[in-house]
């Protein structure tokens, strides 16, 4: 048996997704910056996709900027806002996406922000009270907190969040790569300054996703060449791609609880069939249903004399997965999520991560190999 269990790094496309692009590429190849026809077709595609997710989100076509992926938004929202308003502090928390956490590291290594880390347990929640105090005593902050995690899936409550940073005048960005596609984004609701999608997290392709503006700021581009996106990133929009993003979000809204409720459901199954497989397992991150991103198992498994090889004798098994353990000395690349929750760095860690496509056959099969695995450690 063949098990894809990391859903959280990329998803497979939908097979409507496929259909939509394919069509665009065999019948749609023109340049939509071109004033001719072909041009004006392409434009037309693209526009019908802005229209599209705006729609899903309750905000503004003119408020979705289409980019290569989340790295790029993410650091689009961050490099143009702290040099763009002047923003001399930063918040962000140590469990960050990299994309967010060496952004701001780079910049306060340039001298031109400083940057606050938010206190996190051992469990991965953030210290809002923390956040509040900072934000009393530094006004105009640019504030980072991603919405779940993508290594231990923590779910953050960026309502609050939201609360707090339009209390003190902050600049709210949030990284939503894990949650887009999987939780509704109501963004006339949430009072939020920039959000970030990626297409393949919710089986669509790869390279292609968007940040959204909240039309009162005003940024310059991160990306200088031509006018595309209304003169907001310079060069030739995606367009296949861009098409496969607007299907496959509009996919994922229209069945996005009866996927929420059997991936939870498949979830919980694995968590209680783990414990009865292996007492001695514990999980990194909470796995509470309201707390915690429905998509993402992080396990960390007893037998640390298999450490370096579980990930191993689990894809040879056939099962696809990820991993990571805390750092345990200075030398050592380890995850900095786990790293930051103190996890015990002689235990393996596994991520697990669903989709709608998994099965509990599946997880039977994962459960199975994993006893066998565990019962071998000395």
């Amino acid at each position: 048996m063949q098990v894809y269990f990391d859903n959280a790094a990329t998803t497979a496309l939908d097979p409507e997704v496929i259909k939509v692009m394919v069509d665009v590429m065999d019948n749609n190849f023109g340049n939509p910056s071109s004033i001719h026809s072909h041009g004006r077709q392409v434009k037309t595609i693209v526009e019908k996709a802005r229209k599209t997710i705006a729609n899903l989100l309750h905000v503004s076509p003119a408020e979705i900027f289409f980019t290569s992926g989340g790295t790029e938004a993410d650091n689009m929202a961050i490099v143009r806002s702290i040099t763009d308003f002047g923003i001399t502090h930063a918040i962000t928390s140590p469990i960050e996406h990299h994309a967010v956490l060496h952004t701001l590291e780079e910049l306060e290594k340039a001298g031109k922000v400083h940057l606050d880390l938010l206190n996190v347990d051992s469990k991965g929640n953030l210290d809002l009270d923390q956040l509040e105090e900072l934000l009393s005593s530094n006004p105009r902050t640019f504030v980072s907190i991603m919405h779940a995690n993508n290594e231990i899936g923590n779910l953050n409550d960026i309502q609050r969040i939201s609360e707090l940073c339009q209390r003190y005048n902050a600049v709210f960005h949030s990284d939503t790569v894990q949650t887009m596609g999987h939780y509704p984004h109501d963004l006339g609701q949430l009072k939020i300054d920039f959000i970030t999608g990626a297409a393949h997290k919710f089986h669509g392709p790869k390279g292609v996703g968007f940040l959204y503006i909240n039309a009162n700021n005003k940024i310059k581009p991160l990306i200088y060449g031509g006018a595309q996106e209304r003169n907001m990133r310079g060069g030739t929009e995606n367009v296949y791609g861009i098409a496969g993003l607007a299907k496959a979000l509009e996919l994922a809204y229209e069945h996005m609880d009866e996927h929420q409720a059997s991936i939870q459901a498949l979830k919980s199954y694995m968590i209680e069939e783990l414990q009865k497989a292996i007492p001695a397992i514990e999980f990194n991150g909470v796995v509470e249903p309201e707390k915690s991103l429905y998509t993402v198992l992080n396990v960390s498994f007893p037998c640390s004399d298999l450490a370096d090889m579980l990930l191993f004798n689990l894809d040879i098994a056939g099962i696809s997965c990820s991993g990571g353990s805390a750092c345990s000395s200075g030398t050592d690349i380890g995850s900095h999520v786990l790293g930051a929750i103190k996890t015990n760095a002689d235990r393996p860690s596994v991520r697990f991560s669903f989709c709608k496509n998994n099965t509990k056959e599946e997880v039977d099969f994962v459960v199975s190999t994993l006893k066998e695995l565990c019962s071998k450690s000395k």
